[in-house]
């Protein structure tokens, strides 16, 4: 028995030694960005090598093992910037390690690239220039090339700084710049590039209020009633089969589009038929975990760990499946225009090129993602399990509200938004006095530690979104379609005297 009891602990002592050496790697290609860098090029030489291979013999291979080469440049900074998104919350939930939160985003974003990324593609993303319009094949080619540089080149410039941008307006403004210098301002839709502006507002502001309510409600029906456990037992249930039946509803609609486009009603009783199933589920197994448990909002609060590593999960495998094609797109157009020498609306994804694009998306967030997943996670504002739950509602749940009314908005801005929503909510209620006792007013309770706090700190303390990453952040969001717009045209003209 002794012998067993020393076996089991010298495993569990080289296990957690492993675990806790992978967590020293992960630190140190973050601390030392030398290492990934040179990590990464190598990355990029396996794609040149292979791209070169595949292609050889086809017309233009030149263009297309370069457009390879950036197309697996782009995913890396997709997979550094935009992941952070998914997994930052239960991050800074403490519901996941950092190296949890890289497995899970890993795993999923290639699931979701690889089984749901579809095989087809709109040459074009959001049809905002005209195709049609474009003088030759090369200079479609050269505009595509350039779109896509840019748009890296941009994120990769925001992920330095800790910003988290959009990636789908990040190459927007590419393919908008470059088609400008192409063919002028005339092949631009201007109508969708102005919904896509609108959307700069609308995606942070919607994420930000319906992250805020679900916080609000939560506080008030249960961790401030006087009896916790009993409303846990009751608004758990619930909450669990709100979150199952939204992000069944938020897959058909967003994770799943690529391969099936299901009909308003259909996701309607998708959603409906989730909830119920989990609610009949998980209602006796919270009452029976609720017997005995201490009458805490900690208990409470940890309650929602397995919801967020669900949910973070569940928003990877959606990013995977619908963001990809920001990376994989423009390459597949021009794999196709190279090899057929016309320009189609939609094109067919080879499947070397989707292995580019879920290989780079995974390699960017081993190697550079934790920077942006510690400053959605912990930098921002500080999260716990029931803020991070809300967040990740609140993504999903505008994005189907969105999509339902044909409003443009940015799951990347959604779901800081959101994180902006419950950091200002907490400031709201730290203005006021209530943070530490409920909602009750603060004549009917005796004097807590915020009460006896000088003025000077309670200023300081009431700040709990820091604003240096509040007007970084927004500053990065208005400045992404028009930044990424010049850097593309000024690619595409320097690119246009080269070949030419």
């Amino acid at each position: 028995m002794i012998d067993q009891i020393t076996n089991l602990k010298e495993t569990t002592t080289k296990d957690l030694s492993k675990f806790f050496k992978l967590e020293r790697t992960i630190h140190d290609l973050s601390a030392k960005p030398v290492i990934g860098i040179g990590i990464a090029a190598i990355f990029l030489s396996i794609i040149w090598l292979a791209t070169h291979t595949l292609t050889a013999g086809i017309e233009n291979q030149a263009f297309i093992v370069t457009a390879g080469v950036i197309g697996g440049y782009m995913a890396m900074n997709i997979g550094a910037n935009d992941v952070a998104n998914n997994v930052g919350p239960a991050f800074g939930a403490k519901s996941l390690t950092m190296v949890g939160a890289l497995i899970i985003a890993a795993i999923f974003e290639t699931a979701g690239a690889v089984l749901a990324g579809g095989d087809v593609v709109k040459t074009i993303s959001k049809g905002i220039i005209d195709p049609s319009l474009i003088p030759s094949t090369k200079i479609f080619m050269m505009l595509m090339m350039s779109a896509l540089l840019a748009a890296a080149l941009w994120i990769n410039f925001a992920t330095f700084f800790g910003a988290p941008v959009s990636t789908t307006h990040s190459i927007v403004g590419g393919v908008l710049g470059a088609g400008i210098a192409a063919a002028g301002a005339s092949v631009v839709n201007w109508p969708v590039m102005g919904k896509i502006a609108a959307s700069w507002v609308i995606s942070p502001v919607l994420g930000g209020i319906v992250a805020a309510i679900f916080l609000a409600f939560i506080k008030k029906q249960v961790l401030y009633r006087e009896d916790t456990i009993a409303a846990a037992k009751y608004w758990v249930p619930i909450f669990v089969a709100l979150m199952a039946g939204v992000f069944a509803a938020y897959l058909s609609v967003k994770g799943l589009k690529r391969v099936w486009k299901p009909e308003p009603w259909m996701v309607g009783l998708i959603g409906v038929g989730f909830f119920a199933a989990t609610f009949a589920f998980v209602n006796p197994l919270i009452a029976k975990r609720s017997e005995g448990m201490e009458n805490t909002k900690k208990t409470i609060r940890g309650l929602f760990h397995i919801l967020l590593i669900f949910a973070a999960a569940l928003l990877s495998f959606a990013h995977g499946a619908n963001d990809v094609a920001n990376a994989v797109g423009p390459l597949a157009a021009i794999v196709d225009a190279a090899s057929t020498g016309a320009v189609s609306a939609k094109v067919g994804i080879p499947a070397w090129v989707l292995f580019v694009g879920a290989a780079g998306i995974t390699m960017g967030l081993m190697l550079f993602g934790p920077k942006l997943i510690r400053t959605v996670g912990v930098k921002i504002t500080r999260m716990n399990p029931m803020r991070a739950y809300c967040v990740a509602l609140s993504a999903a749940i505008t994005v189907i509200v969105a999509s339902a009314l044909g409003l443009p908005v940015s799951s990347t801005h959604i779901a800081v938004g959101a994180v902006f929503g419950v950091g200002f909510l907490r400031e709201y209620h730290s203005s006021k006095g209530t943070h530490m006792g409920g909602y009750e007013k603060k004549a009917d309770r005796p004097p807590s530690k915020w009460d006896l706090l000088p003025a000077e700190e309670k200023s300081r303390r009431k700040k709990l979104v820091r604003r240096q990453y509040l007007w970084s952040i927004v500053a990065a969001w208005l400045i992404t379609v028009p930044l990424s717009a010049l850097f593309s045209a000024g690619i595409y003209i320097a690119l246009k005297e080269f070949v030419v």
